[in-house]
């Protein structure tokens, strides 16, 4: 089947100028608009259902849903994709949940995004039982991004977060650390996503494959943010439980976790080592060793997959990376 990059290869073009280009819209040449017109008839490409319904929409606008817009991976997601949906000739409507379960259940049961969209982007989105019926009210496509809840019909992209939390405690556990503490996500949260539970998962996993038994003593909830990975690791360190590592499931809980560490006169790596998942743009600059993950890959081709007219079967999973800096090193001794 013949996807919209096929074409843009065929064209010499972005995938953001076939689609303005099929659409009849401005800022593209003539000749620009014959070759790809060309391309798609030589190629055989018709758009999917929801591309044709997202290119003969109402309101040329596409509705990215994101639960805290000042968090650095949605943020990043964000950009990107309104960078491809501005190329594509597509406005953005921004619904920043601000962390309340209440504003999400707004969005979904009255009727907002249908009048106001013609296509959904969910970011890290959590959806229970009751939210499926309506998701399938809006009669919209859409697409997730990140873990957040599959949703019947939408394409999803995402990374393997059970692996990338496998692989940052797996190379904690390659240098010589047992005693591995976690910072995780607070289950209270009114928006709590699958992300801190799928990860959480692949620390266990590393933890048993390695023969450690997980201890709870070391796992601490707190807000995945700077002030979160501070305030966890001031409690962790108040429980007085030996470790000589740290994870932190993403890399702003670990800048706070190395913020207290150092208010403690603890160094790193050669008292704690620490690991984190994103890099986050500031992690070379505090040389974090971290799992990287495509951020705003997810974004573009989150806005590809709308576009495509194809959907894909599953979830596009995106690669990630372990990015070995400074601030791991093998256990000098185990703190008490």
């Amino acid at each position: 089947m013949t996807r919209i990059d096929d074409v843009a290869r065929a064209a010499g073009v972005s995938t953001a100028t076939v689609s303005r280009a099929l659409r009849g819209l401005p800022m593209v040449s003539e000749k620009t608009r014959r070759r790809v017109l060309d391309a798609a008839a030589r190629l055989g490409y018709i758009a999917s259902p929801s591309a044709s319904r997202l290119a003969g929409g109402r309101t040329g606008c596409v509705g990215v849903v994101v639960p805290r817009i000042t968090r650095w991976f949605f943020s990043t997601v964000v950009e990107a994709a309104e960078e491809s949906l501005h190329e594509a000739g597509y406005d953005v409507l921004l619904f920043n949940l601000g962390g309340s379960e209440q504003a999400r259940l707004k969005l979904l049961h009255t009727g907002a995004l249908r009048q106001r969209v013609d296509a959904v982007m969910m970011i890290s989105m959590p959806l229970l039982a009751e939210d499926f019926a309506a998701v399938s009210r809006l009669e919209l496509p859409g697409v997730t991004v990140s873990s957040g809840t599959p949703v019947p019909g939408w394409p999803s992209v995402r990374i393997d977060d059970v692996a990338a939390a496998r692989d940052a405690v797996e190379h904690l556990i390659g240098l010589g650390h047992t005693r591995i503490a976690r910072i995780c996500g607070k289950s209270s949260d009114e928006l709590a996503f699958t992300t801190h539970v799928d990860r959480q998962d692949g620390y266990h996993a590393a933890l048993r494959g390695a023969g450690i038994r997980p201890d709870p003593a070391l796992e601490v909830e707190g807000a995945l943010d700077l002030a979160g990975g501070v305030a966890a690791t001031e409690e962790l360190l108040r429980r007085g439980v030996p470790f000589s590592a740290i994870y932190a499931i993403c890399d702003e809980a670990a800048m706070g976790a190395l913020t207290a560490l150092r208010r403690h006169g603890l160094r790193v790596p050669e008292d704690v080592s620490l690991v984190g998942i994103d890099d986050h743009d500031l992690a070379p600059a505090i040389g974090l060793t971290t799992v990287a993950q495509p951020a705003a890959e997810q974004g573009r081709r989150a806005v590809e997959t709308l576009l495509s007219p194809t959907v894909p079967d599953g979830a596009v999973l995106l690669p990630t990376r372990l990015i070995i800096r400074e601030s791991t090193a093998a256990p000098r001794s185990t703190l008490e």
